[in-house]
């Protein structure tokens, strides 16, 4: 793959639209994506290491947030970014719970999964998009998995069902649900 060869897909989800580039960004991770919706971007990175001598699945999923991502500086006293929020623990573990079973028995290799928000707008959370953004970076790496994930977030405003619904909408919401699964099989 030369440093050109970057390929970009798009798909309508609701009312929005969700796309995914790879071949530009870490190139030495063994799958990158950067998934984009509205303003938002998340970076993506599936990494398997060395093979380890456990009888578990040794998978680390890794939500990192920055300040720079949402327009804001650390000045003053505190000039490191801070340690992850609830917010990236939640969306680390709803990464990870869809994801786990989906590989093979006896994969012992070290693997890591990333997902590092390039930029937030405050209208498209990047939970939904780091999920898909995890399961693509999966499907383009060398790591087996037996199938991907599709995750979408579905909200009930006003008695009518939205699709991906804005992040300012989140507080006036009746129902707030997050689903992730497989495509199933016909």
């Amino acid at each position: 793959m030369s440093m050109f060869d970057v390929t970009h897909v798009s798909v309508r989800v609701g009312d929005g639209e969700i796309s995914f580039e790879t071949g530009k960004l870490a190139k030495q991770a063994s799958g990158a994506v950067v998934v984009r919706s509205g303003e938002t971007a998340v970076l993506c990175t599936a990494t398997k290491g060395a093979l380890k001598d456990f009888d578990f699945l040794p998978l680390t999923v890794d939500v990192e947030e920055r300040f720079y991502a949402a327009g804001k500086i650390p000045g003053s006293f505190f000039r490191r970014e801070a340690r992850a929020g609830e917010k990236a623990t939640l969306t680390a573990r709803m990464i990870d719970r869809p994801l786990r079973p989906l590989f093979p028995k006896g994969w012992h290799y070290e693997t890591q999964l990333v997902a590092m928000p390039l930029s937030v707008d405050g209208e498209h959370p990047y939970d939904i998009l780091a999920m898909n953004g995890a399961s693509a970076a999966l499907a383009v790496s060398d790591i087996p998995v037996g199938d991907h994930v599709g995750a979408v977030r579905i909200g009930k405003l006003e008695g009518d069902f939205v699709v991906n619904p804005a992040e300012e909408d989140h507080a006036a919401l009746d129902l707030d649900l997050i689903v992730a699964a497989p495509r199933t099989q016909s």
